[in-house]
């Protein structure tokens, strides 16, 4: 995929990440160690519409936190702020979520959430993504999911919530 390092803000003493593996589309991390060890997936968006607007980088990260208790965190990152108080769909086979947006980033409301969004991401063969920028403009996003069931086992296995 092209190896996508991404930081977590407010890690600032926090260790490098450090790749695990790449699975096809999908990068796999750990970063910090002990109590502080946080282990993600990431890929990059492999369709970006309209084509006529630079749309930065975008990428959907899947995390678990350990020390947080936090296991399956989705995350759709984009290059611009999206529209205040707008929701990003998520749709992938049969699965299709309403994620809350704020500034650049969209989240589940919720665990039970997250944890629909992987079980979708792990059935599909892709994750589309919708959203409104703060512009007005209608923006669309085709992520491949080559590889997420495999990054997800080895970040499951290298980060053990419980």
């Amino acid at each position: 995929m092209g190896l996508l390092i991404v930081g977590w803000v407010g890690s600032a003493q926090a260790a490098d990440p450090q790749l695990i593996k790449t699975f096809r589309d999908w990068d796999a991390f750990t970063q910090g160690e002990g109590a502080t060890k946080t282990c993600y997936i990431a890929s990059v968006a492999k369709k970006t519409r309209p084509s006529n607007v630079n749309h930065g980088e975008v990428y959907v990260t899947v995390a678990h936190k350990p020390r947080r208790k936090i296991q399956d965190e989705v995350n759709i990152v984009v290059g611009y702020d999206f529209k205040t108080g707008s929701n990003v769909r998520a749709v992938s086979g049969a699965m299709s979520e309403s994620l809350f947006t704020s500034g650049r980033e969209a989240w589940a409301y919720d665990p039970d959430m997250d944890g629909r969004l992987v079980d979708g991401m792990k059935r599909g063969t892709n994750l589309a993504v919708s959203g409104t920028s703060a512009r007005g403009t209608k923006t669309n996003y085709e992520f491949s999911l080559f590889g997420f069931s495999a990054a997800y086992d080895a970040i499951s296995k290298a980060c053990k919530i419980g």
